[in-house]
C-alpha cells in the first residue's frame, strides 16, 4: 500500500504532539529540579555553605541561560528537529555525574551539564508547541509550561521518597525519566521533520506584525524582562532556600521541608495553566500585571507566618506568580513574530540567568545575615509588577500582514 502523504495544517491543533512535548518538558524539568531538591543532602554530604549552594544554582542556571538565545537564533534560520534529543543526552550525563559526585567541583560539573541540556531543549521545544498549537498559542504555551512545572513539582517528592532515605547514588533512578524523554523526543522529531518537509517550497504565510514603533517594541521588551527579573529572583529564593528556612525556623526534617517545596511547585504548575487560559480571554497585559503585582500582599506576609500559614502562603504565591509566564512569552512573540526561537531562548535564558544570579547573591547574603532576612527583602520584589501598566494593550493594537 502506498504511504499516506503528510500534510501540515497550521490551523489545526495537533494534540498528540502538544501532549508529547508537554511530557518531554515534564521530564526535562524533573531532571532539572533534582538539583535544588537535593541541596539539603548535598549540603550535609560536602559540608557546603549557603554561598556554595548559591553557586551551584548559579552554574546550573547560567549554563541554562547563556546558550538559549544563541540556540534559538540559530534554529530560527536552521531548524533542527533532533536537537532536543542531543540536549537530553547532556542532561543524562548530568544525572549520572550528580549521583556519583564525590566533591563540590564534580557537583558543579554535573549541574552545568544539566543546564547545557536544558538550554538546547527549550528553544526548539517551544517552537514545536507553537507549530502544534493551531493558533491557540496561549493554550499551547500553557500546556507546554504545565508539563515542565509538573515535573519540577514532582521531583522533590520523588527525591524525598526514593533518594533521601537511601543516599545520593539513588539519583541514578532518574535515568529512567531521561530514557522516557528520549522516546518521546524521537516521536516529536519525526513529526517536526515531516512538518519542515511539508512546508518546504510553499509560499510563506503572511506574518502579523504589530503596528508599533521600534522604540515602543524595545521598551515593552525591557519591561517584560524586568518583570521576569522580579519573578525569577523571588522564585530562586523559594526553590533554593525554602527548605533550609523551614528546617531552621520550625525545626522540621528535610523530608517534611520537601513537602512544602512541593506545595509551591505544584501551585506554579496550576497557575501556569490558568494563566494561559485567562490570557486569551482577558488580555495578556492584565494577566501579567495582576499576576506579578498581585503576589505582593502574600510575599510581604510570608516572613511573619506560622508553619501552617507558610504552606498556604507559598501555595498562593506560586499560583498567582506562575500565571504570568505564558502571557509574557506569547506577548513577546507577538511583538517580535519573525524571531520566535530567539524570543523563546531570550526569555527562558534570561529567566534562568536571573534566577541563578539571584540565588548566588542570596546565598552569600544568607551566610552574612540570615535566611529570614532574605525573605524579608525579597518580599518587596513583586511590587515591580506595577510597571506592567505601561505595556501596550495588544488587543487594541493593529496588526499588519507582511511576508
Amino acid at each position: 500500500m502506498p504511504q499516506k502523504s503528510f500534510t501540515y495544517d497550521q490551523s489545526k491543533t495537533t494534540y498528540p504532539i502538544l501532549i508529547a512535548i508537554a511530557l518531554a518538558h515534564m521530564s526535562n524539568d524533573m531532571i532539572q529540579a533534582i538539583i535544588p531538591a537535593s541541596y539539603p543532602m548535598l549540603k550535609d554530604n560536602f559540608n557546603l555553605s549557603f554561598a556554595q549552594i548559591g553557586v551551584i544554582t548559579f552554574c546550573f542556571q547560567i549554563s541554562s541561560s547563556l546558550f538559549q538565545p544563541i540556540v534559538g537564533a540559530y534554529t530560527d534560520k536552521y531548524p533542527k528537529p533532533y536537537s532536543q534529543i542531543i540536549g537530553m543526552f547532556f542532561s543524562i550525563i548530568g544525572v549520572i555525574g550528580l549521583s556519583f559526585a564525590n566533591n563540590y567541583y564534580s557537583v558543579l560539573f554535573s549541574v552545568t551539564m544539566v543546564g547545557v541540556g536544558s538550554s538546547i531543549f527549550h528553544p526548539e521545544s517551544s517552537r514545536v508547541a507553537y507549530l502544534s498549537s493551531g493558533g491557540k498559542r496561549s493554550l499551547a504555551q500553557s500546556i507546554f509550561q504545565i508539563g515542565g512545572n509538573t515535573g519540577s513539582a514532582l521531583a522533590p517528592l520523588l527525591l524525598a521518597l526514593f533518594v533521601l532515605p537511601h543516599g545520593q547514588r539513588f539519583i541514578l533512578w532518574f535515568l529512567l525519566i531521561g530514557v522516557f524523554a528520549q522516546i518521546l523526543l524521537s516521536y516529536i522529531a519525526i513529526w517536526y521533520k515531516k512538518v519542515l518537509h511539508s512546508v518546504k517550497g510553499q509560499a510563506k504565510k503572511l506574518i502579523k506584525i504589530p503596528d508599533l514603533s521600534e522604540s515602543t517594541i524595545n521598551y515593552s521588551i525591557g519591561i517584560l524582562l524586568l518583570l521576569i527579573f522580579s519573578k525569577y529572583v523571588y522564585i530562586a529564593s523559594i526553590t533554593s532556600y525554602l527548605q533550609f528556612y523551614l528546617m531552621e525556623k520550625f525545626a522540621i526534617s528535610d523530608v517534611q521541608a520537601q513537602v512544602y517545596l512541593f506545595y509551591f511547585l505544584i501551585a506554579v504548575a496550576l497557575g501556569t495553566l490558568f494563566g494561559g487560559f485567562l490570557g486569551d480571554y482577558l488580555g495578556r497585559k492584565y494577566i501579567i500585571w495582576l499576576s506579578v503585582l498581585g503576589c505582593a500582599p502574600f510575599t510581604l506576609l510570608l516572613p511573619f507566618a506560622s508553619l501552617f500559614w507558610t504552606g498556604i502562603l507559598v501555595f498562593i504565591i506560586g499560583l498567582i506568580m506562575a500565571s504570568a509566564f505564558p502571557s509574557i512569552l506569547v506577548y513577546a512573540q507577538e511583538l517580535l513574530p519573525r524571531k520566535l526561537g530567539m524570543v523563546s531562548g531570550l526569555f527562558y535564558g534570561f529567566a534562568f540567568g536571573m534566577g541563578g544570579l539571584g540565588a548566588a547573591i542570596l546565598g552569600y547574603w544568607a551566610d552574612y545575615t540570615s535566611l529570614e532576612n532574605i525573605y524579608l527583602v525579597c518580599s518587596y520584589l513583586p511590587l515591580i509588577g506595577i510597571i506592567a501598566y505601561f505595556l501596550p494593550d495588544m488587543k487594541k493594537v493593529k496588526f499588519l500582514e507582511v511576508n
